[in-house]
């Protein structure tokens, strides 16, 4: 590739350069979620790759354009996990080392699965806390030893690659969709689908879900160009990046895709979702798509819309967070500091006086032990049903105890979740 900018042409030029090595990911209509939002719903389920994301496509078409010295004197790469997966499958296809350097904050999981797809070629360096703390350290290494910088997504190679997913929905639905939704990180697989589009069906409507807490996509439209983020939620490790690229930025702002702010709590409901009615199991990023169904899309009822389902790569070990954050979300778990007088039966006749019948204590810890005759607890509590919330607390208005509410945006509430 030679052009500055990438092309539809050079799409279908990456799609020849993997076929064989990269398979079509299936396309496969949700009945849910076709019901719960009277649209013909298809979910891209880009999952269901080897690396077990779409990021495999971009890295291969780069790494498989560069020149023989190049190869062989290796790459590095930056990466949230999904990236880092992608750079070395492509690389133990070709041949060619690797260095991945992942921020602390990647998932066990995708660390795993980066050393087992990379084999003998690629070499892990754990290096910051967030994606662009390995990305700055990954420049620095290329800079100094000479090695080929293989971008996550601002390179027009990579940009090329990720197109290639929406070119397969349309040969796999047979026809243009209405609206495709796509998750946005760094903005090369929604710049990919905005350069296939543009050139082939520019009346389909793209609409682009951003984590509500690393909207680095929208602060870049507003800016007039990419901009770091003053601050970042990393819970979407997959989309949690505080800068797009000034490729991917210059394809968005071209188009001017709808951009969605996704709550991450909402994220959790569905992915949650997605895993006990769909056996699904999708990464928080994965899952951006489809909850932004969720959100007011202006769509007309019936419409066939695509949500590319951009990765799989949970760690189960998140699920629990993953609960909590859903029922916080949902409304049904609460948190109170509560002033127990330190004697037998306490917590007993709270939970008489306070709690309804469907309602729960999931948590019960002493903040502090001390003589006095009370303490201090830390009580969570789950509910039947949110509306259960009001008539609880006019009940506590009623009992001796001192209760404060730990709201969701409290700084405390970091230490809970």
């Amino acid at each position: 590739m030679s052009a500055e900018r990438p092309t539809a042409a050079d799409i279908v030029a990456a799609a020849h350069r993997f076929a064989g090595v990269i398979e079509p990911s299936p396309l496969q209509r949700n009945d849910r979620l076709s019901r719960r939002h009277d649209l013909d719903v298809w979910i891209k389920r880009e999952d269901l790759h080897t690396v077990r994301s779409y990021k495999g496509r971009g890295a291969y078409n780069l790494l498989s354009e560069l020149p023989a010295d190049q190869r062989e004197r290796g790459v590095v790469c930056a990466s949230a996990g999904n990236h880092g997966q992608g750079v070395a499958f492509a690389c133990a296809s070709l041949g060619i080392a690797a260095r991945v350097y992942l921020p602390r904050t990647t998932p066990r999981q995708k660390r795993e699965r980066v050393a087992v797809l990379g084999g003998r070629y690629v070499q892990i360096v754990v290096e910051g806390d967030t994606y662009d703390d390995a990305a700055a350290a990954a420049y620095a290494d290329a800079e100094t030893s000479g090695m080929t910088l293989v971008p996550a997504f601002d390179d027009p190679r990579t940009i090329a690659g990720q197109g290639t997913v929406i070119k397969e929905v349309i040969e796999q639905l047979g026809h243009a969709p209405d609206a495709v939704v796509v998750p946005v990180g760094g903005g090369g697989l929604i710049a990919g689908t905005l350069v296939w589009l543009r050139e082939n069906h520019p009346g389909v409507t793209v609409v682009g879900a951003e984590p509500l807490g690393a909207t680095s996509m929208a602060a870049a439209l507003e800016h007039g160009g990419p901009v770091d983020l003053d601050h970042l939620d990393p819970f979407v490790d997959g989309a949690a990046v505080r800068k797009v690229g000034r490729h991917t930025y210059t394809e968005v702002a071209e188009s001017l895709p709808r951009l969605i702010a996704v709550p991450e709590g909402q994220i959790c409901v569905e992915m949650l979702n997605l895993y006990q009615s769909d056996g699904i199991i999708a990464e928080p990023a994965g899952a951006l798509s489809t909850t932004a169904l969720d959100l007011d899309l202006g769509l007309e009822p019936g419409s066939t819309v695509v949500c590319v389902l951009s990765g799989g790569n949970n760690d189960v070990s998140r699920y629990a967070e993953i609960v909590e954050r859903a029922l916080v979300y949902e409304g049904r778990k609460h948190y109170f500091l509560v002033e127990f007088p330190q004697e037998p039966g306490a917590l007993r006749r709270f939970i008489d006086d306070v709690l309804g019948p469907d309602d729960d204590i999931t948590l019960f810890e002493y903040v502090k032990r001390n003589n006095r005759e009370t303490g201090p607890a830390l009580v969570g509590v789950e509910l039947g049903a949110p509306e259960n919330l009001e008539s609880m607390l006019k009940r506590m208005n009623t009992v001796p105890h001192r209760i404060e509410r730990v709201p969701p945006d409290s700084p405390l509430f970091a230490f809970i979740v």
